[in-house]
């Protein structure tokens, strides 16, 4: 059995994994497309081993890439990216949202059986902390069962944005997706059904097509409910690039994190327990696809499990915009 994985990176339209491959035990870069040199970290920005192509295609050629990681330059493009990568005879690991349509995701769920190649969203919110502490507390039944979930992603505005949602999935797509993960990774609730509402009030851009907040609502399959809050409103003197909530509320008790992951609560029944034990170490996602592919462990997530909150993101922008062409229709 093979010790490392060797790694192929492609655009960097996103989270990137180059900074992971600086020293990573079991996976190994070999090459980059589309990749700025300049932004890999020093001990492989002059290794003469790591080969650099101008295009995917000619990464897709090099027989030595195992797994190819996307972030591909227009989001909108890289569920097909991803089907081209799969059936080259590589396994992927896609920026998100790894697909900006329902038939897209299907696809490459499909992609997996018809090639043997394996695809995974990065899609690690529910194991960093201190939100694998309260996916633990939740899976415990310490709140009991959950009925409620209220979620918020605040980031804020900067003149990079892309006004163009093609570009890197826009609010519902990059932003509230980390929500619904909340929502179905961490509180442990598949969600039914998703209704959303956008606005572009406070984009600086005129006529610009940067949705700059969104509200979405959602009945959950154990017949709770849940809210979602995103934005790019988060100004600089909060201190923190992220600016989320997350509380859960359940028979017996609720659990929360605010301001950023920073401060966090657990009170059940009469007992205000104060904050959650989060010294137990997250683990990034990517580590979790490394080892599997190389036997070392498995997977926390099931592949439709780990893109649900995906396709709830799909299914929240569809509705949004059908409202928005035609409020009378709701």
């Amino acid at each position: 059995m093979a010790d490392e994985v060797a790694v192929g990176i492609h655009g960097a339209n996103g989270h990137q994994v180059h900074h992971l491959l600086e020293n990573h035990p079991h996976a190994r870069l070999v090459a980059a497309a589309a990749f700025p040199r300049e932004c890999l970290p020093p001990k492989l920005r002059d290794d003469p081993a790591i080969r650099h192509y101008r295009a995917l295609d000619e990464l897709l050629r090099d027989d030595e890439v195992e797994l190819v990681s996307l972030c591909s330059p227009r989001r909108r493009d890289q569920a097909a990216d991803a089907l081209r990568c799969m059936e080259a005879g590589k396994h992927v690991y896609g920026e998100k949202p790894c697909a900006m349509a329902e038939e897209d995701l299907d696809a490459l769920i499909a992609a997996v059986s018809a090639t043997g190649r394996r695809f995974h969203e990065m899609a690690g919110t529910a194991f960093e902390q201190p939100y694998l502490a309260m996916r633990d507390l939740v899976a415990a039944g310490t709140i009991g069962t959950v009925v409620q979930v209220l979620a918020q992603k605040s980031y804020p505005y900067h003149d990079g944005r892309p006004q163009d949602e093609d570009v890197d999935g826009g609010i519902i797509g990059q932003a509230s997706v980390h929500a619904l993960r909340f929502v179905e990774h961490v509180a442990g609730q598949r969600i039914a059904e998703v209704q959303a509402v956008e606005t572009t009030l406070g984009n600086p851009v005129a006529d610009g097509g940067l949705r700059m907040a969104t509200s979405l609502m959602m009945t959950l399959e154990n017949g709770g409910v849940a809210s979602v809050i995103a934005n790019y409103l988060n100004p600089k003197g909060f201190g923190r690039w992220g600016n989320e909530h997350l509380r859960i509320f359940g028979t017996k008790g609720f659990v929360e994190a605010t301001d950023g992951g920073v401060r966090t609560r657990l009170v059940v029944g009469d007992e205000d327990l104060g904050a959650i034990n989060t010294d137990a170490p997250g683990k990034d996602y990517f580590d979790f696809y490394i080892e599997s592919l190389l036997n070392l462990g498995r997977m926390p997530l099931s592949l439709d499990g780990e893109l649900h909150p995906t396709r709830m993101a799909i299914r929240a922008k569809r509705a949004s915009a059908i409202r928005q062409t035609n409020p009378e229709a709701q």
